[in-house]
């Protein structure tokens, strides 16, 4: 009994000198694990008489138990000095400033979409979509797009792998395509607005494999290129936000349209700045014309009953005019500085009453 006393002082002394929760549990094991010292003197009760054994029995239980309680009262008190310990380490100064709260900004490029779907909703177009992977029909054959040219070619445009029947489908190279679908599906008049992404095998400063365009189709009995002329002259004035935009047709050469022409508009360069509007350089921004006879012929339609005009400009392109942005290829970097600077506040939504942009 005196060694039991002995070892219940020993470990009870060894408890409270225990400096943190890992130095109470190698006291812990030490005492009461399955090789502990009250363990094994525990283990040696098989051997006593059963009058000795009772005694005995009764006053190892009580050191055990006393030992227990201890090592819960250490325990406690080194979890709460360790907490307070951390407490004081992360403690938070209430005087700092709050750290600044970073909103999220609109893509340029979401934004541009936006305004440019506002502008013609105002002129009564409707949004036409279509899927990004094409056919040849729908990409080059019901556009006039003859064997041989230069687009069905790989350098030009992205084929995906050969079908079972021998057709090869592709990323689209315009969204041509969707006014191809809304001939063959709807009867003039036809009044939409295609914007999405289309795709072409180059890369550069002003290129990227992928990219954006809008393309507009008008389709009736009368609409003639007078039309045409006044749509394109509204859509750059409320674009750029200037009263008066001088602008040229040049002739030019698209499979699906004849005639066909480029826009330039009028701007000023002076001071390494661009104005649009004024001085005495042309800035070339689309093409467009009359849409071509053999197109209509390829949908059902009888060229000699409906015609209209179409037109394509690059969203990036016309982004980049009047936001000042000066790489192409900076739009799909996501680098969040770079949208920092040139996004925009998530909630203004472009209307042309109230702004475009802002």
């Amino acid at each position: 009994m005196e060694d039991l006393e002995t070892l219940r002082a020993e470990v009870v002394a060894a408890i409270a000198a225990a400096p943190d929760l890992a130095a109470l549990e190698e006291t812990r094991v030490a005492a009461l694990g399955k090789k502990g010292r009250v363990t094994a003197l525990m283990k040696s009760l098989g051997g006593m008489d059963p009058e000795t054994r009772k005694a005995a029995g009764q006053q190892m239980n009580r050191v055990k138990d006393a030992i227990v309680q201890t090592i819960e009262g250490r325990r406690a008190a080194l979890e709460a000095a360790e907490l307070e310990a951390r407490l004081g380490r992360e403690r938070v100064d209430v005087t700092l400033p709050a750290r600044p709260a970073r909103s999220g900004a609109v893509h340029p490029i979401s934004q541009t979409w936006d305004e440019v779907v506002a502008i013609f909703g105002q002129m009564g177009f409707a949004v036409a979509e279509g899927p990004d992977i094409e056919d040849d029909f729908h990409n080059f054959t019901a556009l006039n797009f003859p064997p041989g040219h230069p687009a069905r070619e790989m350098h030009d445009t992205f084929f995906l792998p050969e079908r079972a029947d021998g057709t090869r489908h592709v990323l689209r190279t315009h969204t041509s395509p969707v006014q191809v679908r809304t001939m063959l599906n709807q009867a003039p008049p036809i009044r939409i607005l295609a914007p999405g992404r289309t795709y072409r095998s180059d890369s550069d400063m002003t290129h990227t494999p992928m990219f954006h365009q809008f393309e507009g189709l008008v389709l009736d009995q009368t609409t003639h290129m007078g039309h045409l002329k006044g749509c394109l002259q509204e859509f750059v004035q409320a674009y750029f936000e200037v009263d008066d935009v001088p602008m040229r047709f040049r002739p030019s050469f698209f499979p699906f349209t004849e005639p066909s022409a480029e826009v330039d508009i009028r701007c000023s360069r002076k001071g390494g700045e661009l104005r649009i509007g004024v001085g005495d350089d042309w800035l070339e921004i689309l093409g467009c014309g009359m849409v071509h006879p053999n197109v209509l012929r390829a949908c059902g339609l009888d060229p000699e009953e409906v015609q209209g005009f179409a037109f394509g400009v690059g969203l990036e392109r016309i982004a980049m005019l009047k936001y000042g942005i000066p790489d192409l290829r900076t739009f799909f970097d996501s680098d969040l500085r770079w949208l920092r600077h040139y996004g925009f506040a998530a909630l203004d939504v472009p209307t042309l009453h109230g702004g475009l942009a802002r």
